[in-house]
């Protein structure tokens, strides 16, 4: 089953947090898709990569262009097979997928600030558990993420 860590955000806002963990995927030499739940936070998260401090360079795309399979970070807003061949999916804002099984991880980050966020990355963790993913939660601390629990 695949692994899947939720990444509970209490410290940085997700456009902060994001790319350094993204960085760590590229770094690896993998690929990673990026699943956001609407067209517009897709959009804002395509313009905060290019202008993040850290890592400086996120080479990423949004889904849906011709160079879709090229992208190391391709953003889109529909469940369907990575084009870029991506083994890492970043659920983000609460997306969803039923597809969780094709990824060798999956980072499920959510605002720990916003209730109903935290209430349905809780309905999530139990829908994972349940179909047998392996589950891991970390939460940012004052040195970073620290696996809870």
């Amino acid at each position: 089953m695949t692994e899947i860590g939720f990444y509970h955000l209490t410290r940085t806002p997700l456009a902060a947090a994001l790319p350094r963990l993204l960085g760590r995927v590229l770094a690896s030499g993998g690929r990673a898709f990026v699943l956001c739940g609407e067209a517009e936070r897709a959009s804002a998260l395509d313009a905060a990569l290019w202008t993040c401090p850290e890592p400086d360079w996120l080479p990423h795309g949004l889904a849906g262009g011709e160079n879709d399979a090229l992208q190391p970070v391709l953003i889109g807003t529909e469940d369907v097979p990575a084009a870029n061949g991506a083994r890492f999916l970043f659920l983000v804002e609460g997306a969803a997928s039923a597809r969780l099984s094709d990824y060798d991880r999956v980072f499920d980050l959510f605002d720990g600030s916003d209730e109903a966020a935290v209430s349905a990355a809780r309905g999530r963790w139990s829908a994972a558990k349940a179909a047998g993913h392996a589950l891991t939660y970390w939460q940012q601390g004052a040195g970073g993420w620290e696996k809870r629990g």
